[in-house]
């Protein structure tokens, strides 16, 4: 062996083998985003929204895998570990807890599939935007209190 195999064999033995993308695998519950088919926030998981989007993903994605937030009460992802079952997808409860991630499921598989949108669009309300007229009645009511 030469010098260089030898130094990366001691430091993989004291540190371990280095990882691609930590943050991102933090985030993603040990996996990359270019991986991910679709992704749920703890919140939407806690919601059970995006429960209907899952299942047609996890129907559409037979050999893919369901990663599961291991932070967020069992009875909150039970919905989704349900579906899993139900269509005889593997899954996986991830109790990391050094990282502290958003997502509370991700649907992903081993090699990259790279969509584009990978995450649940909710709609937002709309805002009114401020009617002219009482923006104007503001503004003049703002001219007679100035001297």
């Amino acid at each position: 062996m030469s010098d260089k195999q030898v130094e990366d064999y001691l430091q993989n033995g004291i540190y371990g083998t280095p990882d691609t993308k930590p943050a991102e695998r933090k985030r993603f519950l040990g996996t990359i985003r270019e991986r991910v088919v679709f992704a749920l926030t703890k919140g939407q998981v806690m919601k059970k929204k995006g429960v209907q989007e899952m299942e047609e993903k996890i129907a559409n994605n037979k050999s893919a895998h369901l990663l599961i937030n291991g932070k967020i009460s069992s009875r909150y992802y039970k919905n989704y570990r349900d579906l899993a079952l139900k269509h005889g997808l593997e899954y996986t409860v991830v109790n990391n807890r050094e990282a502290d991630s958003d997502l509370g499921a991700v649907l992903t598989y081993e090699h990259a599939v790279d969509h584009e949108e990978i995450f649940l669009q909710e709609d937002k309300p709309q805002q009114k935007p401020a009617s002219k007229g009482n923006l104007m009645k503001r503004f003049l009511n703002f001219l007679r209190r100035t001297p």
